[in-house]
């Protein structure tokens, strides 16, 4: 069967996924998918998705050579072949055109329908022993500049400090799998945090209503008074993405606030996670961002494990995904960072996923090459969100680092 016949076949498919209403309210759009010479349109409105002949005026066209297709196909396919933001961002082989208002509309249809086209088993991992009941919530008052934060944080266990830093936009339920972890809570006190403007930590009253914009002052501002009035010692910093970027600035500028570092798909300089339609009146932000960041998991994570993981990035408040980045795709550079890190002082693991576009494998090596001493590991098969997309998975990668910065602290 050739690539265009495999593809309908797989698109047929996936067009009777339940999730696609939910996906495409009010949407009525064309979406042409161009193999080669051969063309199939997909017709978009009131909820349903139906392929629909081949349409010369499609609002949105996705094309790329028959060989390009058969790596999608593949079980499983290639980093970057393995999504449609990937298609998009990532590979060259590819061509969008439409118009950007259109891309984006369509976008949480167009990456669901790819997640099942490229569909594949997902990682085995031993079933982890958790409990959702050892962890508690509870909020902490912190003073950060003489400003009053209420920080919502979530807790469990006791024994080493180990802080969790959540990704741009998101919050600290992305380490629930972490904190809900028995086999961890024994020997370690697990922290959790919403930075403030995200998840359940409150702006401060006397903010004035003006576009939110993280900057690597402030950030490193908000980390120095948790790990200091909330966490109360030296303590292991583990931070995903953003957070894996300030773990960094962390190891850099306040090492003796550190037992160690666990930078978890960390930069180098990650200028291409900006998008306008992160924050765009034209568009559901909810819907956009939570499929923007589909599309850089992993495909051989387990599905339910994915979908909670962009749960989270339909919950933020208007303009603090692309606020967070300011500091994460504009300020934070990894060649600037890194040469400052002592990793004999500050043991410094950075573990990176093969199906992370954003922060790759290569961004991982290059940084490690920059921090002597450091420790650099390739997560095979795990995407840009380890922790909360196949959180059993990476449960090992995670002892492993751990066990680094203490034999090394």
């Amino acid at each position: 069967m050739g690539a265009h016949a495999e593809l309908i076949k797989r698109v047929t498919l996936a067009i009777e996924d339940p999730e696609l209403p939910r996906l495409t309210p009010g949407l009525t759009t064309r979406i042409s998918l161009q193999v080669g010479p051969e063309k199939s349109s997909l017709a978009v409105g009131g909820g349903i998705v139906a392929l629909d002949g081949a349409d010369e005026n499609a609002d949105v066209i996705l094309s790329a050579p028959e060989g390009a297709w058969e790596k999608v196909m593949q079980v499983p396919p290639p980093a970057t072949y393995h999504s449609f933001t990937a298609f998009q961002l990532a590979n060259p082989e590819f061509t969008l055109s439409g118009s950007p208002v259109a891309i984006a509309q369509a976008r949480p249809a167009l990456e669901r329908l790819f997640e099942i086209v490229v569909a594949s088993p997902p990682l085995v991992a031993p079933k982890i022993d958790r409990n959702i009941e050892q962890v508690t919530g509870r909020y902490k008052r912190v003073e950060v500049g003489g400003v009053e934060h209420d920080i919502f944080y979530e807790e469990a266990g006791a024994g080493t400090p180990i802080l969790f830093l959540h990704t741009a936009g998101a919050d600290g339920r992305q380490f629930l799998p972490q904190l809900s972890d028995t086999g961890f809570a024994r020997t370690n006190r697990l922290i959790s945090v919403d930075l403030p403007f995200h998840g359940r930590s409150m702006p401060p009253l006397t903010w004035d209503g003006s576009p939110y914009q993280l900057t690597t002052d402030l950030y490193l501002t908000w980390c120095t008074a948790i790990l200091d009035q909330l966490v109360g010692d030296r303590a292991i910093v583990v931070g995903g993405s953003m957070g894996a970027a300030m773990c960094m600035v962390l190891a850099a500028e306040r090492p003796e606030r550190l037992m160690g570092v666990i930078a978890v798909e960390p930069p180098l300089k990650s200028k291409g996670r900006r998008n306008p339609f992160q924050h765009n009146v034209n568009v559901h932000g909810s819907l956009h961002n939570s499929a923007y960041v589909r599309g850089i998991m992993s495909p051989l994570s387990p599905q339910e494990e994915r979908r909670r993981a962009s749960w989270i990035y339909s919950q933020g408040a208007p303009g603090v995904y692309p606020g967070d980045l300011s500091f994460y795709s504009d300020e934070f550079d990894g060649a600037v960072v890194g040469p400052k890190i002592d990793a004999k002082r500050t043991p410094t693991v950075l573990l990176s996923g093969t199906y992370d576009y954003s922060a790759t494998p290569a961004d991982g090596a290059a940084l490690a090459a920059l921090i002597p001493g450091s420790r650099h590991v390739v997560m095979e098969g795990l995407g840009h969100f380890p922790m909360c997309e196949n959180p059993d998975y990476f449960r090992s990668f995670l002892q492993d680092a751990i066990r680094f910065v203490e034999d090394n602290g």
